[in-house]
């Protein structure tokens, strides 16, 4: 599956990946005006081609806005990171390849959901399956 770059790209594979309470799903939180964010696309992308079982999702917090708008980002790039609907994990990630890759791959191994995850977050998928 491609990265998911916009709600309105695939709604029906949004509503899937969220539906799945065993797949992970990764949504970076950037701004097309961010030089980190626009360098750090391209090592999302292999990170994902990597990953045929996880869904990633590229938001811009600008133009995605009525979906994301809510979620406190305070550097880029942010991470969300979803087991089904659940969050487990969030927070601002070094755009350093490796470093996304093995945090992937090890909440894909197991992690727990976040109990102290922001509102915003925990009505991300929502947001974005019924978008």
């Amino acid at each position: 599956m491609p990265i998911l770059t916009r709600v309105t790209d695939d709604g029906a594979a949004l509503a899937s990946a969220f539906g799945d309470p065993a797949r992970v799903t990764v949504v970076s939180l950037c701004a097309a005006w961010c030089d980190t964010c626009t360098e750090f696309r391209a090592a999302f992308e292999r990170i994902a081609a990597a990953r045929r079982d996880t869904t990633f999702i590229w938001l811009d917090i600008e133009d995605d806005s009525a979906i994301c708008g809510d979620v406190d980002v305070e550097n880029f790039p942010t991470l969300a990171i979803y087991r089904g609907i659940a969050p487990i994990h969030f927070g601002v990630s070094l755009p350093l390849e490796g470093n996304v890759a093995r945090l992937v791959d090890s909440l894909r191994a197991g992690a727990l959901p976040l109990a102290d995850a922001p509102p915003a977050v925990r009505a991300l998928p929502a947001l974005l399956a019924g978008a």
